[in-house]
C-alpha cells in the first residue's frame, strides 16, 4: 500500500475498532444482559442465551487480538513521519493480510459460524474479523433486547392484573361467588392459575413470548406477545361483570322480590277473573265453545320462595340467575293470563256490542219520529229479548239486530225521501 491508503485503511479500522469497543461496553451494561445471567432461564431463552454468551466469549478474545494488531499497525505509522518500504510492507500485511488465530480464540470452531467442525487455526483478516464482531454482536443483543423487552412489557402487567384478581376474588368471595358453587369462581380460579403460572414462564422463558418481526434483520426487531396476558385480562373483565351484577342483586333484591310477587298475584287475580268470567259465560252464553282457564303458576311460586330463601342466607351467586330467570317468566305468566281472559270474555264483549248497537239504532229511529212504527217495535222488541235473555243465543241475537238495523235504515231512508218531495215541489211554485 502506499502512504495514503495506509492511512485511510489504518483510520477506518480504527473506527470500526471504537465503534466495535463502544457496542461492547454498551452490551456489558445493558440490563438485559445483567438479568439473563442472574436469571433461572429454561426453553428456548435458555438455548439462545447459551449460544448468546460463547459468542460474546469470542467476541471479545477477537476484539482482543484485533487491538493488538490495530496497536501494532499504529506503533508502526507513527515510527515516521514518511514510512518507509519495509514499513508499508508490515503495514500492508498488518491492515490487508491473513492473520492466524489459534483455535481457542473463537472458541476452537469456525468463527464464521459456518459448518467444517473444529478447527486448530483461522486464516482472517483484520476487515473479516470486524465482520465476525459485528455478527456475534448481533447476536447475542438480538436475544438480550428481545428478552428485555419482554420483561419490561409482561411481567409488571402481569403483576397489575394479578392485583386487580386478588381484588375481584375478595369481592367474590364477599357474595358467595366460589370455586364448585359458582361458574364464575370456578373461571376466577383458573384464571389465578394462568396468571400465576404465565408469570413465572415469562420471567425463565421470555423468548418464548417474543414475536420476531416480518422482514426486519435488526437486532432486537420484534414485539412481546401478549395473547396470553390480553385473553386472562378478558377472562377477569368477564369475571368482573358477573360479581357486579351479582352485587347489584345484592342491593336491589328486595325490590325485585316485591316487583316479583306483584307480577305473580296480579296474574292469579287475573286467572281468577278468567275463571269467574267463565262461569258467567257458560250461564249466560248459549252455543259458545268458552276455552278452559288453566290454574295459577304454582311453579313460579314455588321458585319465587326459593329466591327468598337464597336472599336470606345471602346466597347472591344463586339468587342473581334465578331472579332473572323469574322476572321474565312472571311477565309472560300475566300475559298468559291477560290473554285467557280476554278468550273467555270475548262472547260478553260481542253481546255488549250487540246491545249498544241496538240501542243507538232505537235512538236514531226515535229522533227521526219514528219510534211508533209497529214494524221497529216488533223487530225491536224480539232482538231485545233475545239480547236480555239468558242463555242467550248470539247468532240469533245477532240476525235480529241485522234485521232491526236494515229495516230502521229503510224506514229512514223512505221518510227522508218523503221529505224532500215536498220541498222540491214547493220550490217549483215559487218559480
Amino acid at each position: 500500500m502506499s502512504r495514503e491508503e495506509a492511512d485511510r485503511a489504518l483510520e477506518r479500522l480504527t473506527a470500526e475498532h471504537e465503534a466495535v469497543e463502544s457496542s461492547l461496553l454498551a452490551l456489558q451494561d445493558h440490563a438485559g444482559r445483567r438479568l439473563l445471567e442472574g436469571a433461572q432461564l429454561t426453553g428456548t431463552t435458555a438455548g439462545r442465551w447459551a449460544q448468546a454468551e460463547e459468542a460474546v466469549t469470542r467476541l471479545w478474545n477477537v476484539f482482543e487480538y484485533y487491538s493488538g494488531a490495530l496497536t501494532k499497525a499504529q506503533e508502526i505509522r507513527e515510527r515516521r513521519r514518511w514510512p518507509s518500504r519495509e514499513d508499508l510492507a508490515e503495514l500492508t500485511q498488518l491492515l490487508r493480510g491473513s492473520h492466524t488465530l489459534p483455535g481457542s480464540v473463537v472458541g476452537g470452531a469456525a468463527g464464521s459460524g459456518g459448518g467444517g467442525g473444529p478447527r486448530l487455526a483461522e486464516e482472517v483478516t483484520l476487515s473479516t474479523l470486524v465482520e465476525w464482531m459485528n455478527s456475534w454482536y448481533a447476536q447475542a443483543l438480538d436475544v438480550v433486547a428481545a428478552a428485555d423487552s419482554v420483561w419490561s412489557a409482561l411481567p409488571a402487567r402481569i403483576d397489575m392484573l394479578a392485583a386487580e384478581l386478588r381484588r375481584v376474588r375478595s369481592l367474590a368471595h364477599s357474595v358467595g361467588v366460589r370455586p364448585g358453587e359458582h361458574p364464575s369462581g370456578d373461571d376466577l380460579e383458573r384464571t389465578t392459575e394462568e396468571l400465576t403460572a404465565l408469570r413465572a414462564e415469562v420471567v425463565s422463558d421470555p423468548l418464548a413470548f417474543w414475536t420476531r418481526a416480518g422482514g426486519s434483520s435488526a437486532p432486537g426487531g420484534g414485539r412481546p406477545d401478549t395473547s396470553r396476558y390480553d385473553r386472562a385480562a378478558r377472562e377477569l373483565e368477564d369475571i368482573r361483570r358477573e360479581i357486579d351484577a351479582v352485587l347489584n342483586v345484592r342491593q336491589d333484591s328486595e325490590q325485585r322480590l316485591m316487583r316479583l310477587r306483584d307480577v305473580l298475584s296480579r296474574a292469579d287475580r287475573t286467572l281468577a277473573e278468567a275463571r269467574e268470567a267463565r262461569g258467567e259465560v257458560l250461564a249466560k252464553i248459549a252455543a259458545s265453545e268458552v276455552p278452559a282457564v288453566s290454574g295459577p303458576a304454582t311453579a313460579l311460586q314455588e321458585e319465587l320462595t326459593a329466591a327468598a330463601e337464597y336472599r336470606r342466607h345471602s346466597q347472591w351467586h344463586r339468587l342473581s340467575p334465578l331472579l332473572e330467570s323469574l322476572e321474565q317468566r312472571a311477565e309472560d305468566e300475566l300475559d298468559r293470563a291477560r290473554a285467557q281472559l280476554a278468550a273467555v270474555t270475548a262472547p260478553l264483549a260481542v253481546r255488549a256490542e250487540l246491545r249498544g248497537r241496538l240501542d243507538a239504532y232505537k235512538a236514531k229511529v226515535a229522533q227521526q219520529g219514528m219510534g211508533e212504527d209497529r214494524m221497529l217495535i216488533e223487530r225491536y222488541d224480539v232482538a231485545r229479548r233475545m239480547l236480555w235473555s239468558a242463555p242467550c243465543d248470539l247468532r240469533a241475537a245477532e240476525d235480529a239486530v241485522l234485521r232491526y238495523q236494515y229495516a230502521a235504515q229503510d224506514v229512514l231512508t223512505a221518510r227522508q225521501g218523503e221529505s224532500a218531495g215536498p220541498a222540491r215541489a214547493e220550490g217549483v211554485t215559487d218559480s
